[in-house]
């Protein structure tokens, strides 16, 4: 199979599952937001949802991304099956533990993250929550790593429509609070018993080796911070938005969040297919030149989605959300942008596993968060929820450019000028849009009709390449 093939497929085949379990979630999320009194009950249900994602990377520990890179490092069953192992009788331990102690800290818990201590409930759903999750991540990894793409198709649409099928009626029956929360921790329980069963061979207590832990936590335990980095960037702006201008608030930001990442619908398609496709050629001998190509492209098809977004995302976001939510229409390009640049990152900083060393993505991605923070911190009391999107956005930027600049140096990955040149001009739309035409649904389409001329006059030999394929093909 063609390298083209295997990566296309592994994008859009496999990513399948994953992105029809975030569609589902956008098609609904119109109707829950109906059923809820006001955006303050969505805003404690995405607290909880922050919590969980807190606390879930510290109960894996960086193990996940570790048991994927050894599992390809032999064409051996039995040692596959001791990394599988390793990798759960580690996971199961962390996982019980950190569960424990939110239960001991429920009550801080409640206080820190919910406002008080008649919270504490969320705080103990969130424990279970993290618990099984954490468990599960594991689980499920072995269907990934052997690329069956229709199972992962399958559970992914089955545990999104589940999820409704909890939370609606609990909502109907006026449980506003807990529903969501509720939904999300036997949505996990679910999955984990079906990825056990299809899973159990590749599982066993009795295969734990010590020695390979050893050498998986020296992959995994750089990356577990880098996780908390992540959370920084995608969650904290919650506790911010809490603290300055209250719950409300955070719920209509989590609906513009929600909104702006119709693009995790592309991100998790690439993020399921992009890891069997990275660890399957890293010993290409043009692997650096294939890797800065595929950011490229991805790059320039990331600014693209965006600028269409931009330009037609008013009318849309207020024929589906009421007058309650219309502040947050602001803050969706920022968000709709966040997770491709995070994509961005990781292919990047992909590089880093492929040759065992991954201490320097924690300064990457330090850089970038503590940015993130810091600019969250001082344009959130000023700018509204918009500071919080203006936070996560240049966090990224951050990361990225750090991360490019440091690659490139160690002869990693060698991006050319052209894509540059096309972040400038993007920026420039961007402004254009901030400044100049926000809400001018007709202008914005021109102006997207233009930046889409400048991407394919910057890549207009690689469409005339894909023409010609395109004519063989029918020839044939």
């Amino acid at each position: 199979m063609s390298r083209a093939r295997l990566f296309i497929e592994n994008f859009v085949v496999y990513g399948l599952g994953s992105m029809l379990s975030k569609f589902v979630p956008l098609v609904m999320l119109p109707i829950v937001t109906r059923l809820m009194p006001d955006a303050g009950y969505y805003g404690y249900s995405d607290l909880s949802n922050t919590l969980v994602s807190l606390m879930q990377p510290v109960a894996i520990m960086g193990m996940y991304d570790a048991m994927f890179r050894m599992f390809f490092e032999r064409d051996d069953e039995d040692f596959k099956r001791r990394v599988c192992s390793t990798a759960l009788f580690f996971v199961t331990g962390m996982a019980v533990v950190v569960a424990l102690c939110m239960v001991l800290l429920r009550d801080p818990i409640a206080r820190l993250f919910f406002g008080g201590a008649e919270f504490v409930n969320l705080a103990l759903v969130s424990a279970a929550t993290v618990l099984v999750a954490g468990n599960n991540t594991i689980i499920q990894a072995p269907t990934r790593m052997q690329n069956k793409r229709l199972v992962f198709v399958v559970m992914n649409l089955s545990i999104a429509l589940l999820s409704y099928a909890v939370s609606l009626p609990l909502l109907l029956a006026g449980e506003y609070l807990m529903a969501l929360p509720i939904a999300a921790f036997i949505v996990a329980v679910f999955s984990l018993v079906v990825f056990a069963v299809l899973n159990r061979r590749w599982f066993g207590f009795r295969r734990f080796d010590l020695g390979l832990l050893k050498t998986m936590l020296a992959i995994g335990i750089p990356l577990m911070p880098g996780f908390l980095f992540y959370w920084a960037f995608n969650s904290a702006s919650r506790v911010v938005i809490v603290s300055a201008l209250g719950v409300g608030a955070a719920g209509v930001f989590a609906i513009a969040a929600k909104v702006g990442q119709v693009s995790q619908l592309i991100y998790t398609a690439f993020a399921q297919g992009w890891q069997y496709f990275a660890f399957s050629t890293m010993k290409d001998d043009d692997q650096v030149e294939l890797n800065s190509r595929i950011y490229e492209y991805l790059g320039a098809a990331s600014f693209l989605a965006t600028a269409l977004v931009i330009a037609v995302m008013d009318p849309v976001y207020r024929t589906l959300f009421t007058a309650e939510y219309a502040g947050g229409i602001v803050c969706v390009p920022y968000l709709f942008l966040a997770p491709l640049l995070m994509m961005l990152y990781q292919v990047a900083v992909n590089q880093l596993l492929v040759v065992k060393r991954t201490w320097p993505s924690l300064v990457m991605l330090a850089s970038g968060a503590a940015v993130c923070v810091v600019l969250q911190l001082a344009l959130v009391p000023v700018l509204g929820i918009e500071g919080a999107g203006v936070g996560t956005l240049c966090g990224y930027l951050v990361t990225n450019a750090v991360a490019l600049a440091w690659l490139t140096r160690m002869k990693l990955m060698a991006v050319p000028r052209r894509f540059c040149a096309l972040g400038l001009v993007f920026g420039a739309f961007f402004a254009v849009w901030r400044f100049a035409l926000m809400g001018d649904t007709f202008a914005l389409c021109i102006a997207f009709c233009a930046f889409a001329a400048v991407c394919a006059y910057l890549y207009r030999g690689e469409l005339r390449g894909a023409v010609r394929k395109i004519k063989k093909k029918k020839e044939a």
